[in-house]
């Protein structure tokens, strides 16, 4: 699929404040996916009150692939399901994900959905992350391999998702409009 072509991409937001840089990146992810033809699914998991504790209905159940979980799983799901890209742009915290994105994968990237049966297999993915660092501190901790290698191995991969590169928004306490412009070109890049 050339990003020219009509498709669908669901683009998953986490970060609780509206006017955040976050928000911002997520907005021009937006603007850019509907530009190159994509109908554009915002999933704003904070604005929705996606609930990312898990349940008891919720929990995988690796003997039966056919579980049936919670309908606001099984809408994650189908949302998931619809889309041929899927576009993650979010806060680094701690070095991994916020709890609200944590969560949504923990309960919607299930066992018979992503991973066990996979229907995730041959979409794309592109994790956009923004991170207070600088490129090079984060290179010389070794984080940006590390975090990399967790969300598109261990996480896309795992789920059948081959196609999942992982770009970093360096300096995002202080870059403003300079981070705006590394998150486009990290779009680019994914979209040629």
């Amino acid at each position: 699929m050339t990003a020219r072509s009509a498709g669908r991409a669901l683009l998953v937001f986490a970060h609780h404040r509206p006017d955040s840089l976050t928000a911002q990146v997520a907005d021009r992810a937006r603007a850019r996916l509907e530009a190159d033809g994509f109908a554009v699914d915002v999933l704003d998991l904070h604005r929705e009150g996606f609930d990312p504790r898990m349940t008891t209905v919720d929990e995988p159940d690796w003997a039966d692939p056919g579980k049936a979980y919670s309908e606001e799983v099984r809408a994650h799901m189908r949302r998931m399901a619809a889309a041929d890209v899927i576009v993650v742009v979010f806060p680094l915290w701690w070095f991994g994900l916020p709890a609200v994105l944590k969560g949504w994968v923990d309960r919607v990237w299930n066992h018979g959905f992503a991973y066990g049966r996979t229907r995730l297999r041959g979409k794309r993915m592109l994790w956009l992350g923004l991170v207070s660092y600088s490129r090079d501190q984060f290179a010389e901790l070794g984080w940006d391999r590390t975090v990399a290698h967790v969300l598109s191995t261990g996480i896309s991969g795992f789920c059948g998702i081959d196609d999942a590169p992982v770009h970093f928004v360096y300096d995002s306490l202080t870059a403003g409009e300079t981070a705006l412009a590394a998150a486009g070109a990290g779009l680019d890049a994914f979209l040629r």
